[in-house]
This record gives structure tokens, sequence and C-alpha cells, in this order.
């Protein structure tokens, strides 16, 4: 009963929270058609839940995506007619819930590098640390076993579940979003260390449930996806715009266009489709933008952060996403009642 009684008190509390943030909310969001452009559907029966996407920073038209949980540690270059181009598997890494992935070009030497997340935990703490690979982008598209870099994490106030990773392109910052009702933005290390456990300190608020990030190509934007919409921040943490997504099966993915424009978005299932959504002008990152100046900021071992180095993501809550969750709530407070009844 005193589950019970804490549920009903959370849900009051998200009502009460969440409707003024909701209202405003309406007015904001885009008016692009929901689906946008559908692109391609994975053909590859081996996809079947398609949890991280990613375009490809040296190549025109090849896709990365890798599957969820209870998978091997290996991602797939798909083309643009959905067909899977070359398997590739890391070696030495595990899979234990990967979420999540990024693409970025060194700025030394201007190869692609990729960034898979093993950050999933649905026991918000299980375990004791998560972990996010570093790999160079395969320099030919064939099937083959490449060499990654594992780094290890922690949260700074205890375990989160998460399914959002992005990489700032200016300063190179990764960032880990979790996907929880009051969700954060975490910031790495500036400089990522294999020989111990990184520590991800909170730096932003993020949406509620959201289950993917990116920056944009150039650093401009970013943007947070939750199962029912994007929002779309300058570095700075302002809201630019909210975007309408497509209805999907499980809405997991979200990335950057190359030229920034627009959004790509998949889901998990078997043939599950990526579509192509543009991002409307008041959102849609200058190709002149200059990165921010430094400005001072919270003391770190490795320096002063950057403002562009620090989101500082509002909540972007719709009034679908609070109706749906306050649903689920529900749904969740019945059961919970119904088992208590029965055990009595």
């Amino acid at each position: 009963m005193v589950l019970i009684r804490a549920c009903a008190v959370a849900v009051t509390a998200l009502a009460a929270c969440a409707a003024p943030a909701a209202a405003s909310d309406v007015s904001a969001v885009s008016p692009v058609p929901r689906d946008g452009e559908k692109l391609f559907t994975f053909k590859d029966p081996r996809i079947t839940e398609s949890s991280g996407l990613a375009l490809s920073p040296t190549r025109d038209d090849v896709y990365y995506t890798h599957n969820d949980s209870a998978a091997q540690p290996e991602f797939y270059a798909v083309g643009p007619d959905g067909r899977t181009r070359a398997t590739f598997r890391l070696r030495g890494a595990e899979a234990r819930d990967w979420e999540a992935m990024a693409a970025t070009r060194d700025p030394q030497t201007g190869r692609g590098v990729l960034w898979f997340a093993d950050i999933g935990d649905n026991l918000d703490g299980a375990w004791p640390d998560v972990s996010i690979y570093k790999v160079a982008e395969p320099a030919t598209l064939a099937d083959a076993t490449l060499p990654a870099t594992r780094y290890r994490f922690r949260y700074e106030g205890g375990g989160r579940n998460a399914e959002g990773i992005m990489v700032n392109p200016v300063t190179g910052r990764l960032y880990v979003v979790s996907k929880e009702f009051s969700g954060s933005v975490y910031e790495a290390p500036k400089k990522l260390r294999t020989g111990r456990v990184n520590v991800l300190r909170k730096v932003a608020a993020a949406p509620i449930m959201a289950t993917d990030a990116a920056y944009a190509p150039d650093g401009s934007s970013y943007v947070i996806r939750t199962y029912f919409s994007a929002t779309v921040y300058k570095p700075s943490g302002e809201v630019l715009t909210r975007v309408s997504m497509p209805d999907l099966e499980q809405a997991e993915s979200i990335a950057y266009t190359r030229d920034g424009k627009a959004l790509l978005t998949g889901s998990e299932g078997e043939n599950s489709p990526v579509h192509k959504v543009p991002i409307p002008a008041a959102g849609a990152p200058s190709p002149t933008a200059e990165p921010p100046s430094p400005s001072a900021g919270r003391p770190e071992a490795e320096g002063t952060r950057a403002a562009a180095d620090a989101p500082a993501a509002s909540p972007g809550l719709t009034v679908r996403d609070v109706l749906i969750w306050l649903a689920a709530a529900a749904v969740a407070i019945g059961f919970i009642t119904f088992l208590a009844r029965r055990t009595r």
C-alpha cells in the first residue's frame, strides 16, 4: 500500500508540474507533417531492434545502425535502399544493452569516428558502471572485425537508465542523456581514460523518457528525441523548435542529415523504417555559426567548460507526452492495487 500511495503522489505531482509546460509546448510544435519522408526500411532480417542510428561522417548514402539488448557487439552499414552493405563486429566488446550510437570526425585526421553506447539499465542502477566504445570508421565497406577502445562510466549521483548519447563536434565532448520521468543530460570528462572509470556529471535537464540524442554536424544545435516528439536546442540550451515525429512502432533513434536541415529517425522491429523530417526554419542551424566563446563555468580538473560544451536542455514536454504517461501510470497503479488485494 505504501508503494500504491507513492505512485499516486507521483502521478499527481507529474500532472501538476506538467500541465503548464505542456500547454506552452503545443504552440511550439512544428507544423511539419508527422510522417515526413520515408527514406527506406531495413531489409536485413538480422536488424530486428534498430536502437541506434547515425549517418556516415565521411561517405554519402551510408547509414549505420545496431541492435538493442541480447545481440552481438556488431553494427551494420546500410545503403539508401535499406540493404546491408557490410557487417562489423567489435573485438573484445560486450553488448549487454546497446542503446545508442554517434558518428563524428576526428579533427586531427579527418577520419570518421563511431561511438557505441552500452548504457541501457532497466533497473536504474543494476550495473556498477556502463561502457561506451570508440572505433575508427572502417575504411572499406566489407565484413570485418574492428578494434575498439572501451571507456567505462559511472554517474555522479548513482546509476541511471539511459538511451541517448551525443558528441559535440566542435569540442569533442561526450554526453549521455538519461531515460527517466525527470531525465538529465550528463557530461563526460573532457579527457576520457581507459584505465579507470570516468565520472558522468549532471549538467542539464532532459525531456521526459528521452530515447536518443544527437549533435548537428557543425555543432550549432542538438536534438533530444522522446517516443513522441523531438526538441532542437542551441548549444546554450535555448529551445529552437519542437518537431513532430512520425508514428513508429517503438521510436528509438535520431540523427541529423549531413546538412543539418533535417532529422532522421528510426524504430525497433523487423523491416523498420527510417524517416526524414525537415527542421522548421527557426530550428535549422546556420552554416556560418561560429563556436561560442568560452565563458566561466564550474571548475574541473580539465579546465573551464565552454558555453558550447554545456547544454541546458528544457523539459520539451508535449500534451501527448503527459497524457500517455499519466495513462501508463494509472494502469500501473491499477495493476499494483490488483496484486495487493490478491495477496491479502
